[in-house]
């Protein structure tokens, strides 16, 4: 029987996700002046990036709103809408997309394969949450599959590895959780292993003059030093002794950002050397290009040591609990699955640029959500926080 309390709206906010959110925007902000700070100086307030990073947060805060206005059931029924648009932009990113660094990522400043993320979990929660019995059917596993590896291969040749990467975990856990039969997922599981071990043997071990797997230079380089690689394995086997040298030269330069930001982290010790006093940053040994978005870890970490790194996990940390018991009172599953996509995207983007700042994962480009200098990445997270609030708000009455 029909019971209105399972739609009544409870009303009430989800304080611990609002504060921690608010916390960690608080510091990003502090932060990204700090690492700034030395650079702009000479700058009118209103154009500094961290200006421009708090006029993000209210156009974020604003977008988080609106996720409240509209109950996430209804927002839902417009997936397929969103998640078409999103592969539109992402194609359209070829065609008028500003190229920056060899990659082509945005439009007109924005980044679609941020929006892309979003409009993916509600377009998956969407097609996972119908009844168990159709999810036995191998027709919603391969269209599951298929809504996933079209952005991946979209944001993969733009190239951004990292934010195609995430996209895999996310449609993973979300088809665990949602009922998947776990042959389907074990199959998936070892095909994605067998690829990727197939892909490391492709790219560092088959000789010179070989096919090769297409990527930037730049990637490749990420891939080796991650992986220790000698590049002077990479090397002919006639090459002259000036040759080798230019490679180990070579493997330094691309070592460099990796190794200045684990130094970073290293030297904050216990409580950090103070708010703007990082001699790593302030020295430029943290390059001034990437401090305030990719590293920005390592100069929170620096400047407030151990205590202000667990500080900010302990925020983050907060934030994904709060969304699996939000995940855990959904009234359906379709608020448990986006809750869930939501989480599983944080805890990836966290997991990777945390993971760069202290070398136990390659260099991406992930940024870190809501800590990160980037409109994209902040109005995308915002977003987030407001899908987890708005599924809590309508959360089941029993």
């Amino acid at each position: 029987m029909y019971d209105p309390q399972l739609n009544e709206r409870k009303g009430e906010f989800d304080w611990p996700l609002l504060l921690s959110a608010g916390g960690l925007m608080c510091i990003g902000t502090a932060f990204i002046y700090s690492a700034l700070a030395g650079h702009q100086s000479a700058l009118p307030w209103y154009k500094q990036m961290y200006a421009h990073q708090i006029l993000w947060y209210v156009f974020g805060l604003g977008a988080a709103v609106a996720m409240l206005a509209i109950e996430y059931g209804r927002l839902a029924r417009w997936a397929g809408l969103f998640y078409w648009l999103a592969i539109l932009l992402l194609g359209a990113v070829f065609l008028v997309g500003s190229t920056v660094n060899g990659a082509k990522r945005w439009i007109l400043g924005v980044q679609p394969s941020e929006f892309a993320k979003i409009a993916f979990i509600l377009l998956l929660a969407n097609v996972l949450s119908c009844p168990a019995k159709e999810l036995r059917r191998p027709r919603v596993f391969f269209a599951v599959l298929g809504f996933t590896l079209l952005p991946f291969v979209l944001i993969l040749k733009e190239p951004d590895l990292g934010s195609a990467l995430v996209l895999l975990p996310t449609g993973l856990v979300m088809m665990l959780v949602a009922g998947t039969p776990k042959r389907f997922l074990i199959r998936l599981v070892g095909i994605v292993g067998l690829l990727a071990t197939l892909f490391v043997v492709d790219v560092f071990f088959l000789p010179t003059g070989w096919w090769q797997i297409p990527m930037q230079p730049y990637q490749r380089d990420r891939l080796a030093i991650y992986f220790g690689c000698d590049y002077t394995h990479f090397a002919p086997p006639n090459a002259t002794p000036a040759e080798l040298q230019r490679l180990r030269q070579k493997e330094l330069d691309d070592a460099y950002n990796v190794r200045q930001a684990l130094i970073s982290v290293g030297s904050g010790g216990l409580f950090g050397k103070g708010w703007r006093q990082g001699t790593q940053n302030a020295l430029g040994y943290l390059p001034r290009a990437v401090a305030h978005n990719d590293f920005i870890f390592s100069v929170i970490a620096e400047e407030e040591g151990f205590v202000g790194s667990v500080i900010v996990i302990t925020l983050y940390a907060v934030v994904l609990f709060t969304g699996l018991r939000i995940a855990g009172s959904a009234r359906d599953r379709l608020g448990k699955l986006v809750a869930v996509g939501v989480v599983t995207l944080i805890f990836s983007h966290v997991f990777i640029n945390i993971g760069m700042n202290i070398r136990i994962m390659p260099v991406t480009g992930v940024p870190l959500p809501l800590l990160s200098y980037g409109g994209s990445s902040v109005l995308c997270s915002l977003i987030a926080v407001g899908l987890m609030q708005n599924i809590h708000i309508h959360r089941r009455g029993y």
